[in-house]
């Protein structure tokens, strides 16, 4: 398996591994319509259009059995912290962020400031109830929720993945409970479902995405229910507009008197019961879920069911809980109810939270360096987009790519050593060279030990920039223009891609350095920068090959009919210039590469049907008129197709 023409197969191998036994359906992903979707743990909602890299999303994908989609290419990409710190000034609110207090003032030098209730928290947070078994814990809640609804309180169950909340949806319709499912497959019905949550007699089943900070009310939204009467009457805002105004107002006052006397029923029963069936790693999820409660001054009560077979009880030593409870022969449904258990609890979480925290210090550590060549590439970027005249930066990036390569075959031995030819093949790649071996050799003495790199460097520069001249001269200046921003944007886009994958692998295996005593971040600082520079030169060396040998073309719009006026906007609209290899609208999805040694490249390139050849060169009557524009020549065609068109000109 591991010899080298096996080693393909290792990625695969793994990935097929990790796709089996890491990730299982309805928790870290779901299918929906024959695709395989990623699940926020965090939220609990699906992440549209996210998907795992290197090969790990075709894995499940194939795995579960549904179609195998090409691999997203990943375009940009910044943490969450320095897209923040991007900003000059920073704030937020949130109802959870006392825990990450320490963090906030690290990362972004914030504070954070508590705000008092805007009404008295009257809400009752239960001791946790631990059961050893997870089934014994389901068991459990379904006779809480039972109960509940009997009596008419509505309950909120929180669950930590879609599975969970499918496996105690379906005990509970054995046990013969109404309930609503909210999870990342019916997220399209989060607003009706959490609508009515308060109602009374409600039980809704819900991950982590239900009613984030929203006002779950006791008695239901009198809105919601006022237009469900209205549906219920055959009335709709769209297909019926003016009856469904007339009818809104009573609707809605009738509507509120039944919630208002509903509200009433439901705060007697103690308002809104908070039911939990697992600790979450993060307190802030757990507190989130808390506060969905007894908000606004309304009653509440929140109570925790957990279990040792939980996940988060299994990463602290649950075994040892579970040996106690044998040895005193404790049944499985008798539940451990203690403060002592919760706090411990509670701090398990703080040292997960402590982990976390590191591991997201570490990643930024990492990817300030990125960050720095980020800057470089998309400052340039934004000079590039916004217009400015690139000649100068294009014979900066001629002249530095000739040194270059003149540097490469003379940095050792004597000039009688130097192997010229070759050199000579790979700038011919680049641009059309015209001076030859023995010229440089004469002009030098007679021989090739007269010659220097310095001499070969300037003799090549002067040479690339004449037939730079000439070239621009053949393309015109507007065109020109115009090409070396399109190149550029082009090239630095496809530059920029591939860098980003070089620098993820670098990443993954740069912690190998520790076991030869090096740290790794410093290693990834300098090996980083090295790849940065050689992506650089690797732009410059493929812009001037583009700029060199692409045969531009002005494509007009050809989707207007032929009878249609030119209009003033049209004629003053710059030229679309196509090229082989470049796209102007879309270059970020432009796959291309430069001239290469393998290649039968030409070393010159015939005029293209933009600028020279026209008529626009040789008759005044038509330097200024639009290619969609009718003739001044009187032929009623077309310029593109009469005068304009290089064929024609002669």
């Amino acid at each position: 398996l591991y010899e080298t023409v096996n080693t393909p197969l290792v990625g695969f191998l793994n990935n097929a591994i990790r796709a089996k036994e890491l990730f299982e359906r309805d928790k870290e992903y779901v299918v929906q319509n024959g695709e395989v979707l990623i699940v926020d743990e965090h939220t609990g909602r699906i992440l549209a259009g996210r998907r795992y890299n290197e090969g790990l999303h075709q894995a499940i994908e194939a795995k579960e059995g549904v179609e195998i989609k090409a691999e997203n290419q990943t375009l940009a990409t910044i943490t969450l912290q320095n897209f923040f710190r991007m900003y000059d000034k920073l704030s937020g609110m949130t109802g959870t962020a006392m825990t990450e207090a320490a963090e906030f003032n690290q990362i972004y030098k914030l504070g954070v400031v508590p705000i008092p209730t805007n009404r008295p928290n009257v809400r009752v947070d239960l001791s946790d109830v631990i059961y050893r078994t997870e089934s014994a814990k389901f068991a459990a809640v379904v006779e809480d929720i039972q109960e509940c609804q009997e009596k008419g309180q509505p309950v909120l169950v929180g669950t930590a993945s879609v599975e969970k909340s499918e496996l105690l949806s379906s005990l509970l319709k054995k046990a013969g409970v109404r309930h609503e499912v909210l999870n990342a497959k019916y997220h399209e019905r989060e607003a009706s479902i959490v609508a009515e949550a308060g109602r009374k007699g409600a039980v809704t089943v819900a991950t982590n995405m239900a009613g984030r900070g929203t006002d779950i009310m006791l008695g239901g939204n009198p809105e919601m229910r006022a237009n469900a009467e209205l549906e219920a009457r055959g009335l709709d805002p769209v297909e019926t507009p003016e009856d469904y105004e007339a009818a809104w107002p009573d609707a809605l006052t009738k509507a509120e008197e039944s919630v208002k006397a509903e509200h009433e029923e439901v705060t007697e029963l103690g308002g809104l019961y908070v039911l939990a069936t697992e600790r979450h790693e993060s307190r802030r999820i757990d507190n989130q879920l808390r506060g969905r409660a007894a908000r606004q001054g309304d009653p509440g009560t929140t109570r925790f069911y957990l279990s040792l077979e939980d996940d988060l009880m299994k990463r602290f030593n649950a075994t040892m809980v579970d040996a106690f409870l044998t040895r005193f022969n404790v049944p499985d449904d008798v539940p451990i109810e203690a403060k002592m258990v919760s706090r411990a609890i509670a701090s398990a979480q703080g040292q997960v939270e402590a982990q976390n925290f590191e591991i997201r210090k570490n990643v930024l550590k990492y990817d300030e360096v990125l960050n720095r060549q980020r800057q470089v590439i998309y400052g340039e970027r934004q000079r590039v987009l916004h217009g400015e005249n690139l000649e100068d930066e294009v014979r900066t990036f001629l002249d530095e790519t000739i040194a270059g390569a003149v540097a490469n075959y003379t940095a050792e031995g004597y000039p009688e050593e130097w192997e010229l030819e070759q050199l000579w093949t790979q700038l011919e790649t680049l641009y059309p060279v015209g001076v030859s071996i023995p010229a440089l050799e004469a002009e030098a003495g007679g021989d090739r030990s007269g010659l220097s790199a310095d001499f070969l460097t300037r003799a090549l520069q002067d040479d690339a920039q004449a037939a730079y001249d000439k070239r621009c001269e053949e393309l015109t200046e507007p065109v020109a223009r115009e090409l070396e921003r399109q190149v550029i944007l082009n090239v630095l886009d496809r530059k920029w891609r591939e860098h980003l994958y070089e620098m993820d692998y670098l990443q993954e295996g740069i912690g190998l350095r520790a076991m030869a005593q090096r740290d790794p971040l410093v290693e990834y600082q300098k090996e980083g920068y090295d790849l940065f520079v050689a992506m650089m030169s690797g732009i410059k060396e493929e812009t001037v090959g583009y700029m060199f040998h692409v045969q531009p073309t002005v494509e007009g719009d050809e989707e207007e009919s032929e009878e249609s006026e030119p209009t003033a906007e049209a004629a003053e609209a710059p030229a679309h210039i196509v090229a082989p290899g470049l796209e102007q609208e879309r270059p970020r999805q432009v796959q291309y590469s430069s001239p290469t040694l393998d290649e039968d490249v030409p070393a010159h390139v015939e005029r293209g049907t933009l600028g020279g050849g026209s008529a626009r060169d040789t008759d005044p009557r038509f330097q200024n008129v639009s290619r969609n524009a009718l003739c001044p020549c009187g032929s009623g065609k077309k310029f593109k197709r009469c005068h304009g068109d290089p064929r024609n000109a002669a």
